[in-house]
């Protein structure tokens, strides 16, 4: 019986497939597809119920197989099945399970209970297809498509990631195996070495997806790798039979997950709403406690010391309001957001509403954010006011400070300076310059008076504004007001300590000057004696000697009254000495008005008194040594005075005899001689006043008043006395010689000592040339200047002015006598020579005597007239040379 069902709307889209259905039944390959699929399909299901099938069109023809295999599906009673063998049971039980599909809003198109029972191979596959697509495909959905599109479009999903992989249909998509591979892989990664399949291979890829969803996914081999493989169009029914499987495989796990998500939608809601009320307690929690800690701390008004805490308070306000509240308003804010929004949540969910833990209502919030807001009220104001504070304790601790530091620094080392004993030391200028100094100093330690005061006054202002190191500031305003006290009390004592010794130092002053006024003039006295005392005196006379006796007697009366006046001023300093011991002045240096002092005085007065016996010594022993050069000037002076005299009158007797002409020149010679002699015997008493003489200069005697003589001029009138009788007997001598010579007689000789001592005018024994010009022209002589030059030259060769009596008898006697001349001397050796012009060294030997003969020989020159022959010697030259200018 054919089941015809209402074409209902829900099942519009089986009608296509059931067209295509038949004809794609009609392919022999594709039945024999379908057998092995749906069978395998039927028996995954049947063996839940402990049974299976063998062949399809067979083993459902009694409906019985076919009523569990439904029951199994669907998880629902059918009505109970008729047990009988008949035909009748049989399609009974078929049209039990046909009702049932169509019961499931299936159309089932000429399928009838009799062709099923009858085992038709195409209605039975066609019936199996419609449970299939029924049961296992219809409630296939995936994001708005159902069914076979859903089907398609969850293959396509999960294929997605593999690049080798592209589903499109439900039959030749699948040939090369990849894609049932990528779908285990995609579900079970572990299942399946996807890298290592080829697109090339599809038997293996097909064997790998069978094998492993057999093995593994419990889902039974449906499809014959080779038929794939070997059909151009694999059966499309088949293969989606068997995707559906892995669909409901892996979609089992789907459900799982989407019965899993609602579950966790549901706590994610509570979780959420236990999180928002942890938060909100958390939140709470952490800003009333921040709201706690920061309270005290806002609340906190113990001023600071420093400007800088203070400053470092105002700048951690100034951090909190800018960088610490603003977060906190955020957070409280946001608390009450949360709180708002949570409330929102729980109602909508059906939740009951939240509940706060005590004290965390957002009212306690608010009330705690009141009072930090109170207590930050009013804060800034006493920070700022605190700074203002500080500030002008700063500036009054500097000041102090400041000022202490000036004034410490002014009175760094005032007390030591004030208790110096340097006056102890000094003299009287030192003294008023110290008193200068310290009148000064009270200027200056009273114009300090006001910064003491200044100083007490900024300690006393930071005491009332309560600075924190009053107890230090008021310690050292204490020292330096008891330094400033004590200062004032060793300015006075040094003020007196300088005033006495000045009144001491001017007393001293007046004794020193008055001893300097003392002793100056009689240290001049001492220093004038010891002079004198000490002088070494040259005197010559007993007179000098007499004077300067007297002179030390008047000297040594006056020492009584010396000796008084050094006891005076010895008393002057014994009066220094005292007050320097009385009043233990230290005496700093000497005396200023003087270097001298008593132990020179002394010194000196000691040096005089030994010094006045020596003086008397000296004077004793000198006045002995002018007696005795008295003794020898007397001495010296009786011969002297006596050979003196008789020196001159021997010199006047000689002069006489050599100018007068009393007999013949012999007898005048002879009486020189005898003169000559009587002098020499007078020797021995020039020798004996020699002697005298040098006692005389040993004694060291200088001038002798006894005598005008001295030794010099007695030496001297000796010396003459022996040369001019000497020259006297020799100028005789000469004018015998040249009497002799000239053959001049006495008479003429006697003549020319009468003229000559008639024209020698100043009586000197010599003429000067205008006596002797007169001598000639009394003469006769007539002659010019040039003749008289000539005369001159010849009687005074050696230009001495004068003419003696010896020249003027050469000169008269060549005017008068006749004399041998150049040319008698030539004739005589023309005679020696043989008459010839020359003469030879020979015939000079022969003539004349030896020295003679070699006198010529080496004093001649060779002659060298046309006649010569050698050794010739010129005689002529040699004559007229030995006659040389005097020839006249």
């Amino acid at each position: 019986m054919d089941h015809h069902h209402n074409d209902g709307g829900e099942n519009d889209y089986m009608q296509q497939e059931d067209d295509w259905d038949r004809d794609m039944l009609l392919d022999p390959a594709w039945e024999k597809q379908q057998r092995k699929t749906f069978t395998a399909w039927c028996n995954s299901h049947l063996r839940k119920a402990g049974t299976q099938i063998e062949n399809i069109e067979e083993d459902f023809r009694d409906g019985l197989k076919l009523m569990l295999l439904l029951e199994v599906i669907s998880g629902e009673r059918l009505a109970k099945p008729e047990r009988g063998k008949m035909r009748v049971h049989k399609i009974s039980n078929v049209n039990k399970a046909l009702d049932f599909i169509a019961s499931k809003g299936v159309k089932l198109v000429s399928i009838g209970a009799e062709e099923i029972v009858d085992g038709n191979a195409k209605m039975t596959l066609g019936m199996i297809w419609t449970i299939i697509l029924r049961f296992a495909i219809q409630d296939i959905s995936v994001e708005e498509t159902s069914a076979k599109e859903g089907l398609l479009l969850w293959c396509q999903r999960k294929t997605a990631p593999y690049k080798n992989v592209n589903i499109q249909n439900f039959h030749i998509s699948w040939k090369d195996g990849l894609g049932f591979c990528a779908l285990i892989h995609r579900h079970r990664p572990e299942l399946i070495d996807y890298g290592k399949l080829r697109k090339d291979d599809p038997m293996t890829n097909l064997n790998t997806a069978f094998d492993v969803a057999e093995k593994y996914l419990d889902i039974p081999k449906m499809l014959d790798a080779e038929d794939i493989v070997s059909t151009l169009r694999p059966d499309e029914k088949a293969i989606m039979t068997y995707v559906s499987c892995y669909y409901h495989a892996f979609s089992g796990k789907q459900k799982a997950e989407t019965a899993a998500n609602r579950i966790c939608k549901v706590l994610a809601v509570n979780q959420e709403n236990e999180q928002l009320m942890e938060d909100y307690e958390k939140l709470a929690s952490d800003l009333l406690e921040w709201i706690r800690r920061t309270i005290p701390w806002l609340e906190n008004r113990a001023p600071e010391n420093t400007m800088q805490a203070m400053q470092q308070k105002l700048e951690d306000f100034r951090d909190y309001r800018r960088l610490h509240k603003p977060p906190k308003v955020q957070e409280k804010c946001q608390l009450e957001i949360n709180f708002n929004t949570l409330q929102t949540k729980l109602r909508l969910s059906n939740r009951p509403a939240f509940m706060p833990s005590e004290g965390k209502m957002v009212s306690d919030i608010s009330n705690a954010w009141g009072s930090l807001e109170g207590a930050e009220k009013g804060y800034e104001e006493w920070l700022l006011n605190e700074i203002r504070r500080l500030e002008r304790l700063d500036h009054l601790a500097e000041k102090f400070r400041q000022k202490a530091a000036i004034h410490e620094a002014w009175t760094d080392g005032k007390e030591e300076m004030l208790q110096q004993k340097d006056y102890e030391t000094a003299s009287l200028s030192d003294i008023k310059a110290l008193l200068k100094k310290h009148e000064a100093f009270e200027s200056d330690l009273a114009a300090h008076q006001d910064r003491v005061e200044q100083i007490a006054a900024i300690a006393q202002e930071l005491n009332e504004l309560e600075y924190y190191d009053s107890p230090s500031v008021n310690a050292r305003c204490q020292r330096i007001c008891d330094q400033w006290d004590s200062l004032g009390v060793l300015t006075q004592k040094r003020s007196e300590a300088l005033q006495r010794t000045e009144k001491l130092l001017e007393t001293i002053d007046q004794l020193y000057l008055e001893f300097a006024k003392s002793a100056a003039p009689f240290n001049n006295w001492m220093e004038g004696a010891m002079e004198d005392l000490q002088d070494t005196f040259i005197v010559h006379t007993i007179e000098e000697i007499q004077g300067l006796s007297t002179a030390h007697e008047q000297f040594k009366a006056t020492l009584p009254e010396a000796d008084k006046e050094r006891q005076a001023i010895l008393g002057i300093h014994n009066e220094i000495a005292k007050i320097v011991q009385t009043y233990h002045v230290n005496m700093a240096g000497t005396n200023p008005y003087t270097t001298i002092n008593p132990q020179e005085i002394n010194a000196k007065w000691d040096k005089v008194r030994q010094l006045v016996p020596q003086r008397d010594q000296a004077l004793i022993e000198e006045h002995a040594r002018q007696q005795n050069n008295e003794r020898l000037r007397r001495q010296f002076a009786n011969q002297a005075n006596v050979i003196g005299p008789w020196i001159q009158t021997k010199m006047q007797e000689i002069g006489r005899i050599s100018i007068e002409m009393h007999g013949t020149l012999e007898d005048q010679l002879t009486h020189l001689r005898q003169y000559e002699k009587s002098i020499v015997n007078y020797k021995p008493k020039i020798d004996q006043l020699e002697g005298d003489h040098q006692l005389i200069q040993e004694a060291l005697i200088f001038d002798n008043k006894h005598t005008n003589y001295t030794m010099e001029h007695i030496r001297v009138g000796w010396e003459q006395l022996l040369t001019t009788i000497a020259r006297t007997i020799n100028e005789i001598e000469n004018q015998i010689l040249t009497r002799d010579a000239k053959g001049i007689s006495q008479d003429q000789m006697n003549e020319f000592r009468a003229s000559f001592n008639h024209f020698d005018r100043k009586k000197t024994g010599m003429m000067d040339a205008e006596d002797f010009r007169a001598c000639l022209i009394s003469m006769g002589y007539n002659m010019g200047e040039a003749e008289f030059a000539r005369i001159m030259s010849i009687v005074d060769p050696n230009r001495l002015g004068v003419v003696t009596f010896q020249a003027f008898i050469d000169f008269m006697s060549r005017e008068t006598a006749d004399t041998d001349t150049a040319d008698q001397v030539m004739a005589s050796f023309k005679v020696l020579a043989g008459d010839k012009n020359y003469i030879l060294a020979d015939e000079l030997r022969r003539e004349l005597p030896p020295d003679q003969a070699e006198y010529c020989i080496a004093r001649m020159t060779p002659y060298t007239g046309p006649d010569a022959v050698p050794g010739a010697l010129d005689y002529m030259s040699f004559s007229t040379a030995l006659y040389g200018e005097s020839d006249l």
